[in-house]
Parts: structure tokens; sequence; C-alpha cells
């Protein structure tokens, strides 16, 4: 008989939303009451690219020691006095590594704490089938690499870690799981949720959703920044979770930040595409219908998430070397300093071109400029500016790393013989090439990546009860929303809407949230997919081929546009000054938006 959970409440922190987070994490939320987990997402989409060429270095290491020496290793015995558990992905390229790292920094503090670990992402082994079977990218349709591979890991899911729990971890370390199973593990393993329960794992997802992303949900790129307080100790969030799958989104007592509908709905669209089917492992997630309600000072409740039967497949993400890249940065200052910075950049790329040809080398596989200070990004729509001072970008890439360190070298001449006002910065100016990292996305069969779980180096019995199943056809049939078409005055979607954007490979989504129900059909009618598409005109890799898909959350009054093969390559590849896609949303804010007079009478006052 299961123990009655109905009146649980499992809070939950989400202390990193990278490798790179910030260490004011822990200690605020130490000073909590009450906290049972601490969950530590690590890796990005190219990450492993990184955790590899650091094995490659160090057979012991595959991960980043700031994990304990920063993040976790002062607070340990706070931590074990507690009961507060740590989950994180940390792991990277050897979680058997980090967990032993964690075991004898425990040992040295003389404290008793059992290190669980999750295994099986990394299919390195099953390279040769897979090149043979002729493996295809799941987005672009290229072949298979050919030559080394980086590195090649699936996306797990949460049972795993819930295993690694039930057994009696204090920690849990894992190399590649979807991120939002940080949160989902423990949840199971709080509530015995089952592999049947697909509302609850939805629901516990998009908790695991909100929260993995670190302070992104608690006022972290709010389109309002003006209204969130104190970013130098904005609070990290919390969810208090309960098993109807219902959670409030929080942050400590005391700290910056901002917790209101506006920023935990951007959070919710953040790199999602369809929001009626987010592929998840262990479930498909339906976030069309949540609803959200302020039900305290920085304090949100989530409900409404649907989930439905996940596929029988998992998500690999694959690395590999892809030449070297230089990257020069010049400040140029002065009258007509845009113009000197173009010719500038001409000339570096002439030059070093030639030096590519005098001496039998190849020419520069990709060359990339641009002048920020000058609305760089915005390409096409910049506005004219003439600014005294910009700096002058100049990107190119080569097979070889001798002719990117040429470049390097001979991009510093310009303080010596090119544009008058030109300097230098010892920061930006010292030697900057470096490896490039493309990333491959497929499809993998669920039973080809058996998940492995240790506690204390010894097996923890487990074995995946997969379920799978789900039919796009089967999703209930949705009327066709209206859109208004009584608008006579425009405003900006800066009155009416809040935006996040967010890269994913080589496409990046925009989530449009309207700050008013009323407000959304007028959004609809003049932010359509056409709309969005020529707002981002000069991003899609191909023009003539550009596409946007609309997709509809009328819980919370959204809508969410995905931009295809607009990403330069994706966030390890791309040159461009936004290679996150992180100022997409910025730039359709300035749509303007037709309403009836009365409402642009009321935004305006």
């Amino acid at each position: 008989m299961k123990p009655d959970v109905s009146d649980k409440v499992v809070r939950i922190a989400g202390a990193s939303g990278a490798l790179n987070d910030s260490v004011i994490a822990v200690p605020q939320l130490l000073k909590e009451a009450e906290m049972h987990y601490l969950a530590f997402d690590y890796l990005g989409e190219g990450a492993m690219g990184m955790m590899r060429r650091l094995r490659e270095a160090d057979p012991k290491s595959g991960f980043l020691t700031d994990f304990v020496d920063l993040h976790i290793g002062p607070y340990l015995a706070e931590l074990k006095h507690r009961g507060i558990k740590v989950i994180s992905n940390a792991g990277g390229m050897n979680p058997e590594g980090l967990a032993d790292m964690i075991r004898q920094r425990a040992g040295e503090l003389n404290l008793d704490i059992r290190v669980g670990v999750v295994t099986g992402d990394d299919i390195d082994a099953m390279v040769p089938d897979l090149r043979a079977q002729g493996v295809r990218e799941m987005f672009n349709d290229i072949p298979f690499p050919e030559g080394k591979i980086g590195s090649i890991n699936a996306y797990l899911g949460a049972f795993p870690i819930a295993a690694a729990l039930d057994a009696g971890a204090d920690i849990v370390i894992t190399g590649r799981v979807v991120d939002s199973a940080l949160i989902l593990g423990p949840l199971i393993h709080e509530f015995g949720w089952g592999p049947e329960d697909f509302d609850l794992l939805a629901a516990g997802s998009a908790a695991g959703h909100l929260l993995e992303c670190g302070t992104q949900v608690t006022g972290g790129t709010f389109t309002d920044w003006r209204d969130v307080p104190d970013w130098a100790n904005i609070g990290f969030p919390i969810g208090e979770c309960r098993a109807d799958g219902s959670c409030i989104i929080t942050k400590p007592e005391g700290t910056g930040g901002l917790v209101s509908i506006g920023t935990v709905a951007e959070q919710l669209l953040y790199e999602v595409s369809d929001t009626r089917a987010y592929y998840l492992p262990d479930v498909v997630c339906d976030f069309s219908d949540v609803k959200l309600e302020q039900v305290g000072e920085n304090r949100v409740l989530m409900t409404g998430v649907k989930g439905y039967p996940p596929t029988d497949q998992y998500k690999v993400c694959l690395t590999y070397d892809a030449g070297w890249r230089s990257v020069a940065l010049i400040p140029i200052v002065g009258l007509e300093a845009p113009a000197k910075a173009r010719r500038t950049a001409e000339a570096l790329l002439k030059r070093t071109s030639d030096i590519l040809r005098n001496r039998n080398q190849p020419d520069w596989q990709l060359t990339h400029v641009e002048v920020i200070g000058t609305e760089a990004s915005y390409a096409s729509a910049a506005r004219p500016l003439d600014p005294r001072e910009v700096l002058l970008k100049i990107v190119v890439d080569h097979e070889d790393p001798g002719a990117a360190a040429m470049f390097n070298r001979e991009q510093s001449t310009a303080i010596m013989n090119m544009a008058v006002g030109t300097s230098i910065a010892p920061i930006i100016a010292a030697p900057r090439a470096f490896p490039l990292t493309e990333v491959f996305l497929f499809l993998i069969d669920k039973d080809k990546v058996p998940a492995h779980v240790t506690l204390e180096g010894k097996d923890v019995p487990f074995a995946d009860r997969r379920v799978s199943g789900f039919d796009p056809a089967a999703l209930p049939e949705r009327a066709a929303a209206e859109a208004a078409a009584d608008g006579t005055e425009e405003v900006p979607l800066l009155s009416l809407a809040w935006t996040r954007s967010g890269d994913k490979g080589r496409l990046f989504n925009v989530g449009v949230i309207a700050r008013k129900p009323e407000y959304l059909p007028y959004i609809r009618a003049s932010l359509t997919a056409d709309t969005v598409a020529e707002c981002y005109r000069d991003q899609f890799d191909n023009p003539a081929d550009r596409r946007v898909d609309a997709y509809d959350a009328p819980g919370f009054h959204a809508l969410n546009f995905v931009v295809h093969d607009a990403q330069g390559g994706g966030i390890s590849m791309s040159p461009r000054f936004d290679a996150a896609a992180k100022t997409m949303g910025q730039r359709l804010l300035e749509v303007p938006v037709k309403v009836p007079a009365a409402m642009a009478r009321a935004i305006a006052e």
C-alpha cells in the first residue's frame, strides 16, 4: 500500500542554469528553513564537446571541478546535516569521475555521503553501426559525420534518477539527461509516480522546465527588466511541488528578482516548439492549456499541464570537430568610425587571404564581419547610425589551426597600419583561435540505450518500464483561434506582450505572452507567421526557404513562433553577435499591432 502523499510538499530549487552559473545560489537557498533538493543543470547543447576535450587532456577529467570546488563542496556538511539531496548532470563525459571527487571531498570532511551515478547515455561504441545504417540529422538531413566523433550522448529520462534516490543516494550525478529530469526524478521518487501517470509526469516536467534554467524564471532576462529589483542578489527559483502535479514557483526571502505571471510564462515557452507536443523521454507534454495564477508576492501557481505517452526513441546529441575559428575584436574611435571599421575588415580579410594563397593553403571556409555599435545584429532593419566609437568583430574559420593563428597575429597589426583611431585592449586582443564543435542531432530507439544506475559503485537494479505510443493525430481538435479585425491604431507589441526567445539546434523560438487576455486577438491578427518571417528575414540560412511555424497556448494567452534554419549553424557554430538567439524576442517587440482606439488610449495612460 502506497503512503498517503496528498498533503506532501516537496521543495526543489534550481541552483544552476548552466555550467557557468553564479556561486550565489547555494548560500541563499540554504537560508531557507525548508529545502529538500537542489538541482544543478550544467549541460547546454554543445557542452559535451568541451567536456570531451577536458577528458582527452586528462582521462580522469571530462567534467568541471567547479561543481565541487564552488557549488557544493563548501556546503557538503550542511547539506548532509539537513538531509538536502543534490541532483546534477555535471558528470558530463565522466560521471563516475565526478562521483569519486565528491566522495574524496566528503571523506576529507569525515562525512558519510552516498553518491549515486546514472550512466548509459554515452553510445560511442555504437558509432560504426550508426554510420553503416546511414543515420541522418533530424533537422537538416545531412549525413552522419565521417572521421572522429567527439561525443555522442542520448538524452535519458528521469526514472534512473528516481531509482538512485530510491536506493538511498544523497547526491545523484548523471551524464546527459534531459534537463527537466533533474527535477522530475525527485518527484517520481517522492510521490511514487509511475510511467503511465502521464499528466503527473508532464506536470513534473513542466516544473523542471521552469526550474532548470535557474533565474530565468525569477526575473533574469525578463522583458520588463526595470521591474526586476536587485540583480546583484537575484533569487534562484524554488518549486513547491505537490502530488497532484501542481507547483508554486517562488524564490528565497530577502533576495532580488521577481516571480510573476510574466516571468513564469516567459520561461514556460523558452526553447519550446509545439506547445501541445513538447517531447521528453518520459512523456509528451501539452503546455497549451496551462494556467498561471499569482497567489502571493513572488509566488505563482502552475496547473493544467496535460501529458501523453512518450515516443519509443531518445534524442541523441553528437558533437564533432569542424575546424578552427579566430575572432578579432578591434576598437575604433573617432569620426566615420563605422566606415573605418568596414575598410579595416576588408583589408584584413584580403591580406590574410593573400597570405594563405601564397602558402598554398585554401582560403577561409567562412568570413563574417559585424560592426558592433551600428545595430549590426539587426542587419537590413538597422537604423542609419554614425557613432563615434565601434567594436569591429571579424570571424574567420579554417581547417588548419595555423591559419587561424596567423589571422590572430595579423589582426593585431591594425593598430599600426590601418585606420586612425584604431586602438587595442589586451583583454580582447589576445590570441583567440579555438576549435569549432559541430552539433548533430538524431533519434535512436530506446531499447538500444539501457540506462545504468549505481550507488557507491554497486549496481542498483533498474529496469526501465518503457511506455510508448504517442500519436500526434490523437491530440484533441482545437477550434481555430480568433484574430480581431477591428484594430485601427498601431501600438508596439511591447505595450501588449512579453517575449522570450531561445535557440535549439538550427532553429529558435519566440514566445509571445499577452499582458492581458483581451490583447491576444489583436496580437494574433498583426503577428502572423509571415510577419514574423519578414521580421527575421536576414536571419535565415537560406532566405528562399524561410519557414516559421506558429502555435497557440490559450491557457496563458500566448503564441509561440518557431523560426527554422535561422541560427547560422547553431550556437556552437554561428559567427553572429547573438549566437544563442537571446535577442530575437527583443526585435519582435517593435512590431506594430493594430488595436481599437479606446485600447490604445488606455495603454498610453
